[in-house]
């Protein structure tokens, strides 16, 4: 097995959107290294709207688990598909399972959940996980990929590279449902996020997102609600606390969709969840408040995202629900994540004005 002659890839992304979007950078870097590959990747139906438009990868394959035949069916997909090699960034058993019973003859994965007898190439788990940013855990299998195709690690070595392309078309359409909801064009537009699916420690109080909310459209902002369906109680608890009335596009929307509205948003303010990973690879201004997760392995990978964090002695514990007195986020208060908004919204400004009178000079 060389370069040259793999031809099918399949890649079995993540679950989640937000780690959907930390492998961006390591699906750039499989490219590279298999530029004349044809790349699928097979992911969840809630983060195919995150790779509809990129261009290091050629197909997706929805892997919809709803039950045991779930897998039978991609099984029988993947042998149809006649794959070469197998990278899996997902770590469960499962995740292996599939290409072995599938035949695919070259199957690389980190060496987890009891896996290896399954795997062509086990990679052992980096002792760094826990001190480096997600995006290099998805990046060393690439680096291990090319170590045993070739002997060198030369692909891996350019800058991460986890920005997401918008077309002018979805764009075009995100303007036309941003107006569809009354949003006017010449004011700012501030998108919340105050829901998590699969967190509940995660989300700081929907009280303080309703008085977040409420100073921003008192100095004139326009305030979005954003989230799944699963999200929607949140939105209305925090539409319910709050004195004026905020535009509500939770449940309302594809991950297509409001993927490109929230490249046409000012800031987006959101706990540790899909958005705020989103957002951060449009080059959108973000704020993201972290309380039980670790920010240095999870934060989004751009400049343009900053953290919210006063960490207790029991942070980060990574626990699902806080079984104390969820410190980590009442400590966290309206004025201080106020006060970072606006400094990100006036540096938004001035850098609109500028490119307005650059635009105008060329």
């Amino acid at each position: 097995m060389s370069v040259g002659n793999i031809q099918r890839v399949v890649v079995r992304g993540t679950n989640w959107v937000g780690d959907s979007v930390m492998t961006v950078p390591a699906l750039r870097a499989l490219r590279r290294l298999l530029p004349d590959a044809k790349i699928t990747l097979a992911t969840r139906p809630s983060a195919k709207g995150i790779f509809s438009e990129v261009d290091f990868i050629d197909d997706v394959l929805v892997y919809d688990r709803r039950n045991a035949f779930s897998v039978v069916s991609q099984v029988r997909e993947w042998r149809r598909r006649e794959f070469d090699l197998a990278v899996l960034f997902q770590n469960a058993f499962e995740a292996a399972l599939i290409p072995f019973l599938a035949g695919v003859p070259v199957r690389l994965g980190y060496a987890t959940e009891s896996r290896q007898a399954l795997l062509t190439h086990p990679v052992p788990l980096p002792d760094w996980r826990s001190s480096k940013h997600e995006v290099f855990y998805y990046l060393y299998l690439v680096t291990a990929l090319e170590q045993f195709l070739s002997g060198t690690s030369t692909v891996c070595e350019a800058d991460p590279d986890i920005s997401l392309p918008i077309s002018e078309a979805r764009q075009a359409e995100a303007i036309q449902l941003l107006r569809s909801y009354g949003v006017d064009e010449e004011k700012s537009v501030v998108a919340l996020c105050s829901g998590s699916i699969n967190s509940r420690a995660k989300c700081w109080p929907a009280e303080s997102y309703a008085a977040l909310a409420d100073r921003l459209m008192d100095q004139h902002r326009q305030v979005l609600l954003i989230g799944s369906r699963d999200e929607l109680d949140v939105s209305n608890e925090v539409t319910s606390r709050m004195r004026n009335k905020p535009i509500v596009l939770t449940g309302k929307t594809t991950l297509d969709q409001i993927t490109a509205v929230l490249g046409k948003v000012d800031l987006v303010v959101t706990n540790d969840t899909g958005p705020a990973h989103i957002a951060a690879a449009l080059g959108c201004p973000t704020i993201v408040i972290f309380g039980p997760t670790n920010p240095l392995t999870t934060r989004p990978f751009s400049f343009k995202a900053e953290i919210i964090r006063h960490p207790p002695d029991c942070a980060p514990c990574m626990l699902r629900d806080c079984p104390i007195d969820h410190r980590c986020m009442t400590a966290i208060t309206v004025d201080e994540v106020f006060e970072h908004a606006q400094a990100l919204l006036k540096r938004a400004s001035f850098a609109k004005t500028v490119r307005t009178v650059c635009d105008s000079v060329a």
